[in-house]
């Protein structure tokens, strides 16, 4: 996922049934050198060798340890990849082009498979990061990370942030599951984790929040409070904290 990227699993699922990641001549140059010469030369190069690979071993142990110690700090739940239409989101480099500072909140206001139709086809240019089902908390990535999904209807937070879609409506809160609130606070702790991204609701924060927004999601059904305690793992926050 994403996660580097969080490595997806190509299971099949009953909303996406379609998708289960020289040698080169030496040359003489002026005197010839000694037998003690060469002698010196080479134990010269094999201690600098034996040194050179010391330290390449101690650089890759290291960099095997940074990459084990970010795949635990960002656990992230079972995604399945269901890719978006290239036309319906940006290439990028992210965090290198941009920094991912939030993850916004959304609602689709259409069933899983008709919003993930929305996704795939290229003449309604919109995405999002993710997409997460009621019924079981199914999770679908439609973009990488790395890559600016448009879903926020704000350029600037399309490039800084991670969208996460939501099966369901906004006033119908029977689909807003127990599934589903875990399995999005599961991702969202995850993405918060990879990208130190702090866990309050000025950085996860809802579609209708972003400045300029003429969307209302998550709506006033959406329980806040029940999902920042999953995200930070059962304790309460606040605003800013």
């Amino acid at each position: 996922m994403e996660p580097r990227y969080a490595r997806h699993t190509p299971t099949r699922h009953p909303l996406c049934p379609r998708y289960d990641i020289r040698e080169t001549p030496m040359e003489a140059h002026g005197r010839t050198p000694t037998r003690r010469a060469l002698l010196r030369s080479g134990a010269y190069l094999a201690t600098a060798a034996t040194g050179l690979a010391a330290t390449a071993a101690t650089a890759t142990t290291a960099h095997a340890d940074d990459r084990r110690r970010r795949r635990a700090a960002a656990a992230y739940p079972p995604t399945h990849w269901i890719p978006a239409s290239t036309s319906n989101y940006r290439v990028s480099s992210r965090p290198t082009s941009y920094p991912i500072d939030f993850i916004v909140i959304h609602v689709t206001q259409e069933t899983f498979p008709d919003a993930m139709k929305i996704f795939q086809d290229p003449a309604k240019q919109v995405s999002a990061h993710y997409m997460v089902a009621s019924a079981d908390g199914y999770i679908g990535q439609f973009v990488r990370e790395k890559d600016v999904a448009w879903h926020a209807g704000n350029k600037d937070y399309n490039n800084r942030s991670i969208g996460i879609e939501h099966e369901g409506w906004v006033d119908d809160a029977k689909w807003f599951t127990d599934a589903m609130y875990a399995s999005s606070a599961a991702l969202t702790a995850a993405v918060c984790d990879r990208y130190g991204i702090p866990k309050n609701r000025d950085h996860i924060i809802g579609h209708v929040e972003v400045p300029g927004a003429d969307h209302t999601d998550p709506g006033p059904l959406w329980d806040w409070d029940r999902y920042m305690r999953l995200v930070n793992g059962g304790s309460r926050v606040r605003r800013g904290v």
